[in-house]
């Protein structure tokens, strides 16, 4: 075998390795890119489900506050009692509209649970789309305005409820529930539900917090 044969060999076997340690090296850099593609895609879907847990969380926390705030209202507007005095031709009535801040207390939460109704397509979106932000943001808003005027409403109720109960004897207001007795337990009840609704309200804005911040 001469000189000539045996550098041609020794040319292919150099040339072959180097395109061998090229398709190795190129074989890795691709395995590298698909586990690293692979390690950004398993913390992105696991963070887009916990986003659309906190959506369908919100959804459910949106129709028990609309029940507490529907009730609230309907108990509140239903509430009357009569006493017959002497005959039935002379009672004496009690009702909401007899004390001014009650009538706001229902307009309140008639607005809450109108409110709530509304939000509830904009919810599903937000269980949809788990990552519009523009969503969460209008509702974070106006969940905090719906949180101060409940809050309000129910405050106002109140006192008024706690005047019934127990009077008060520097200004001659007497308590009515030893009489109406029915009367006061819707009154009482109705402000217990919108205390719920503004609370179950308040939870909703500390949700759309938590899922703002995560974007």
């Amino acid at each position: 075998m001469d000189s000539k044969s045996i550098s041609c060999e020794t040319a292919i076997n150099v040339s072959e390795t180097e395109s061998t340690k090229q398709k190795s090296s190129a074989a890795a850099a691709a395995a590298a890119a698909t586990t690293v593609a692979t390690t950004k895609a398993i913390p992105h879907n696991q963070k887009g489900g916990w986003r659309r847990g906190v959506a369908i969380f919100d959804f459910i926390l949106r129709l028990c506050a609309l029940v507490a705030a529907l009730a609230a209202a309907t108990t509140m507007a239903t509430s009357e009692e009569s006493l017959p005095l002497f005959t039935q031709f002379f009672q004496f009535e009690a009702g909401y509209d007899d004390l001014p801040a009650l009538p706001y207390f229902v307009v309140a939460n008639a607005i809450a649970s109108a409110y709530l109704v509304l939000s509830l397509p904009f919810s599903i979106v937000g269980i949809v789309r788990p990552h519009l932000v523009g969503v969460k943001l209008l509702l974070s808003i106006l969940d905090t305005v719906m949180v101060a005027f409940t809050t309000a409403a129910a405050a106002a109720a109140t006192a008024i409820v706690y005047l019934a109960h127990y009077g008060n004897p520097t200004t001659q207001w007497r308590a009515i529930c030893q009489q109406f007795g029915d009367f006061c337990q819707q009154v009482s009840g109705a402000v217990v539900a919108s205390f719920i609704a503004a609370f179950i309200l308040i939870l909703l804005v500390v949700c759309s917090a938590v899922a703002l911040r995560s974007h």
